[in-house]
């Protein structure tokens, strides 16, 4: 589908010659020529925003005032944070995430028929890819059969699933889904997708270059950032939004520079240097803006290295963290088997257009950050934020305080495993993962994490009995060159056997233990750890066995499943006896710089990634025979537990209503800080007890069949009643309980969900109270559409994480900010009060409003809070009762 640029004859539209090809652009120099003002001092990132402003010039949506404001930008210091209306190119998916914007977009047709229009109005405007990623489950590991069977139990669970999806790339225009057993969306996304200079035809055939660019329904899109293409993550919302062509409204963001210096030391891995830089940025605080790599340090940073940074920009709180494009990006392009004529094209727009980062590369940002990467140490990061950064040397006594000071347990309890000849105590790895887009499409670490192994299996280690051990590569070329090198042999020997193409651990998707050892672990009381090479370790994430999850390079995964406890200082002790009894130390099967390049460059090829994609969206038999209709709206199987039509259009009317008071609301839970998206919906594993487990047991759903939330994200039954239903989740409204608990009507405990529903059934609105960093990590919408479906009315927050806040907003839920330095606690909350908010009926962007909250004994407070309605578009959002009703109407209305 060709685009529709704002104009085609305004002075900013050139054409580059590029090997004997014309093709038009939207010149940013020429912009300047134009008198829009000087731009040439911007960073490379904001320049990819600028570019999307001339390009999208109509004077409505977008008008020269906006172009200009960018000007005024670097005249002001890098600060303008007027309201723009940002069109991506493309929208990257994964499976979680992406079954339900497909079901959004199934119900959204039977919505439009309702409203008397056609169906196939609803149908993506922007190119749509899908990767099946998030399903794979780690129930075989260890062993030469472990891959097959993990392949045959995911599609016994999710043929549901998937049977929805290829009846959504047949219904659905410009939408292409990539099988299971492909890859991680994210590293498809960069090793084959991403262009970094997207061409189109625009509505009147001519051909046009310009800055790939994307959202993902995924935190983790900013992976692709690393190859100069500006991605970053929204909710599935906001996503389906940008799909139907609606603009996403942003604020000029502020940009911070990050100078990388010097070079990495022998032993050191781009892993220990992101999660340094994890550390920096949020002791920085980033949240909202954009961050810049620069520095002479990048001439010797390679891509994978440099994804690997780009990746873990949730956890830094960033938008993206961006790299521009040097000589470099055209390495890794060429390397990864991308057109010589797009390489060339690359080059030469970016020199043509200001984008390149040459040696006199010096914007303009809001502020700057130093790291000299020769600093840099082996580290790891835990036991619950990706920021807790851990030096390897004082791993273990940083595990042994988190003990005392966190867990308040004491170390050196033993409990007997039945059947077994060891005991379990605390601090023991009982989950070692090599997994996650993070690591995983990195060549240097996932070559030096086999040679690690090569080493450890020559001298006679292996991992140790209770460590469950896997390998999760991000992408079939992965495995081509481990097998090219002889180290997936190597891996096997001491348990790390394939287990799946896909997000696995990092996802919650571990699998369960072995009964024994989690009965030993729940018996005396222990903290069990896990040690991944992912990017969340968030509480209740990995495992419901592990309450201590830590991130580490996938060679100091390695270690630890040889270890087999973080109760070790790895930089110093012996992590165990080779075949004559000696010890063996980390340093005995550490491989150098040398030999990792010596391997990469060898086994790592254009061919092997020429060769992997050449059919990526056919998929195995398998999916080749996965059967479905033809038809253009979706039959919704009646039984179906795994897909639903929602409720958000049904009954809908033809005009919105208006944004009204918040009257005597109630307190649904009173929460602390750090409360991630994975404690508002954790996508991991559910037991009978929860009110998702006995809705499937009322259905006669075998808890084996269980699956888990984050594969059900399809049906609204099951999500509504996982939302807040994180096991590590705690309501301060109770005191001491975990899980997801809270008082109903009657001042008795009971779950969330039962307690939603009976005040809906009085009703009665809700609202959450919570502190800082609220809905920080993934971007998963059902974080705020289960918020919505239990009645809340509004989320008051210290402090909100970008993509939760306008998902909320999405979803036609208030955030609100306190204001004056009131926080819960200084207000004495004990979730006993009533709350009402005024001001609403005549709200403005970001406008502060009275709230009146009535405690429990009677006694009244009078408090501002900040309305985090954040831009004019986002009011008219609010009005229609989320994004996705106000597009249906304008739809409906346009028909």
């Amino acid at each position: 589908m060709p685009i529709t640029v704002g104009h085609d004859t305004a002075k900013t539209r050139k054409t580059l010659t590029v090997g004997g090809q014309s093709i038009d652009y939207y010149s940013i120099p020429a912009a300047t020529d134009a008198g829009l003002g000087d731009f040439a001092k911007l960073p490379a990132a904001l320049k990819v925003v600028l570019e999307n402003m001339l390009r999208f010039e109509d004077g409505k949506t977008v008008s020269t005032d906006d172009i200009k404001a960018f000007a005024t930008w670097g005249a002001q210091g890098g600060k303008n944070p007027r309201e723009i209306a940002y069109r991506p190119a493309r929208v990257l998916m994964q499976d979680f995430t992406g079954v339900p914007a497909v079901v959004d977009l199934a119900a959204m047709r039977d919505g439009l028929v309702a409203l008397g229009g056609d169906p196939e109005k609803i149908n993506p405007l922007n190119p749509v890819d899908l990767v099946i990623d998030h399903s794979v489950m780690i129930d075989e590991f260890g062993n030469p059969r472990a891959f097959q069977m993990n392949v045959d139990r995911e599609y016994e669970r999710n043929m549901e699933r998937y049977t929805f999806l290829k009846w959504g790339q047949s219904a659905f225009n410009n939408f292409r889904v990539v099988p299971p057993g492909t890859g991680i969306c994210h590293q498809v996304n960069l090793e084959y997708l991403a262009q970094t200079v997207w061409t189109d035809h625009d509505q009147n055939g001519a051909e046009v270059a310009y800055p790939d660019t994307l959202v993902g329904t995924d935190s983790h899109t900013t992976m692709v950032n690393g190859a100069a293409v500006l991605g970053w993550g929204v909710g599935g919302i906001e996503a389906e939004a940008a799909m139907l062509g609606q603009p996403i409204s942003m604020l000029i963001p502020e940009v911070i520079g990050f100078e990388l210096t010097g070079s990495m030391l022998e032993g050191t891995t781009g892993t220990d240097l992101v999660l340094k830089v994890v550390e920096m940025l949020r002791a920085k605080g980033v949240v909202g803006k954009f961050v810049e790599f620069y520095g002479e340090g990048l001439d010797r940073l390679p891509l994978a290295d440099r994804a690997t940074i780009a990746n873990m920009a949730p956890e830094y709180g960033a938008t993206c963290g961006f790299f521009p494009i040097d000589d470099e990006t055209l390495r890794y392009l060429r390397n990864t088997g991308r057109d010589e004529d797009r390489i060339a094209l690359v080059e030469a727009y970016a020199k043509e257009n200001g984008f390149w980062r040459g040696a006199d590369y010096a914007p303009i940002y809001t502020d700057t950050l130093h790291l000299d990467m020769g600093t840099i140490v082996p580290a790891i990061s835990g036991p619950k934020r990706p920021q807790d950064y851990v030096a390897l040397t004082e791993g273990q006594n940083a595990f042994r305080k988190e003990m005392e000071e966190t867990f308040k347990r004491p170390m050196g309890k033993e409990v007997p495993v039945d059947g077994e000849d060891y005991t379990m105590e605390s601090g023991k790895v009982v989950i070692a993962s090599i997994t996650s887009c993070t690591n995983t499409s990195n060549p240097y670490v996932m070559i030096g994490a086999g040679l690690v192994a090569r080493k450890a299996a020559a001298l006679g280690l292996d991992r140790k009995p209770w460590v469950k051990t896997s390998l999760a590569p991000g992408s079939q070329v992965v495995s081509a060159y481990l097998e090219a090198a002889g180290l997936q042999e190597d891996l096997d020997k001491i348990g790390f056997n394939l287990v799946g193409y896909g997000c696995t651990t990092c996802i919650g998707n571990s699998g369960p233990i072995q009964e024994e050892i989690s009965k030993a672990i729940a018996d005396g009381d222990l903290v069990a750890t896990s040690v991944l090479s992912g990017n969340r370790n968030f509480e209740g994430r990995i495992s419901p066995d592990v309450r201590a999850n830590y991130l580490a390079s996938p060679p100091l995964v390695v270690a630890y499943a040889l270890a087999g406890t973080l109760d070790i200082n790895l930089a110093e002790d012996a992590i165990g006896q080779d075949g004559d009894g000696n010890d063996v130390f980390l340093k005995d099967i550490w491989p150098t710089s040398q030999e990792v390049a010596e391997l990469v460059e060898a086994t790592v090829t254009r061919e092997a990634f020429q060769e992997k994609y050449a059919e990526v969206f056919t998929g195995d038999e398998k999916w080749q025979g996965v059967e479905t209709t033809d038809q253009k709206t979706y039959d919704w199987p009646p039984t179906s537990t795994y897909v639903q039509n929602p409720p958000y259009f049904q009954g809908m009317s033809p005009e919105p209503g208006v944004i009204t008071n918040i009257e005597g609301a109630k307190v649904l839970a009173l929460l602390g800080d750090m409360i991630t998206t994975d404690h508002i919906s954790p996508a991991g594993a559910f037991k009978e007890s929860t009110p998702a487990g006995q809705y499937l047991t009322e259905r006669q759903v075998a808890p084996r069949e269980f699956n888990s939330y984050g594969s059900r994200r399809g049906n609204h039954e099951i999500m509504m009643r996982g939302t807040f239903a994180n096991i590590r989740i705690k309501n301060e409204m109770l005191d001491g309980v975990e899980g997801g608990y809270t008082k109903g009507p009657d001042g008795e405990q009971t779950s969330i969900f039962d307690a939603a529903m009976a005040h809906q059934e009085n009703g009665t609105p809700l609202v959450i109270f919570g502190g800082e960093q609220y809905g920080a990590g993934s971007s998963r919408d059902w974080a705020a559409k289960g918020t919505a479906l239990l009645g809340v009315k509004a989320v008051i927050a210290e402090s909100f994480e970008r993509i939760h806040r306008s998902n909320l907003v999405g979803m036609g839920v208030i955030p609100f900010e306190f204001t004056n330095g009131d926080t819960r606690k200084s207000l004495g909350l004990k979730g006993d009060e009533t709350v009402s908010i005024s001001g609403l009926d005549t709200i403005q962007p970001l406008q502060e409003v009275p709230c009146t909250i009535t405690m429990g004994d009677g006694s009244v407070k009078e408090i501002t809070l900040k309305c985090r309605i954040d831009t004019a578009i986002e009011i008219e959002y609010i009005e229609h009762g989320g994004v996705l009703h106000y597009v249906l109407r304008n739809l409906a209305s346009a028909a």
